[in-house]
């Protein structure tokens, strides 16, 4: 229940990084030289993906439940640990006097 909350915060992030796309756009009106306007096209798109994969990231926690952000951390710490079990040597299925 409390992770499917936490996708309700994924408006506020979303809605900084579009307000700031907009005073990006804003300030390009005023700008005259080409290659300014061309990366503050490609600044303001880069915030709506952003700002998409944000919302899209937080429908997908108010929908299952689940953090996709959360599942994708503890995938890569867990195949970063070591298993001990699983180093040289120490891999024996069956004590040595039952075959």
């Amino acid at each position: 229940m409390m992770m499917r909350l936490g996708g309700l915060f994924a408006f506020i992030p979303a809605t900084v990084l579009l307000a700031v796309s907009f005073f990006v756009l804003l300030t390009l009106r005023k700008a005259e030289s080409q290659g300014l306007k061309a990366f503050g096209y490609v600044v303001a798109a880069f915030l709506w993906l952003s700002s998409t994969i944000i919302l899209g990231a937080g429908a997908y926690t108010l929908a299952t439940g689940r953090c996709p952000m959360k599942k994708m951390m503890m995938s890569r710490m867990h195949d970063k640990m070591p298993m001990p079990m699983m180093q040289q040597g120490k891999m024996d299925c069956m004590p040595k006097g039952n075959k």
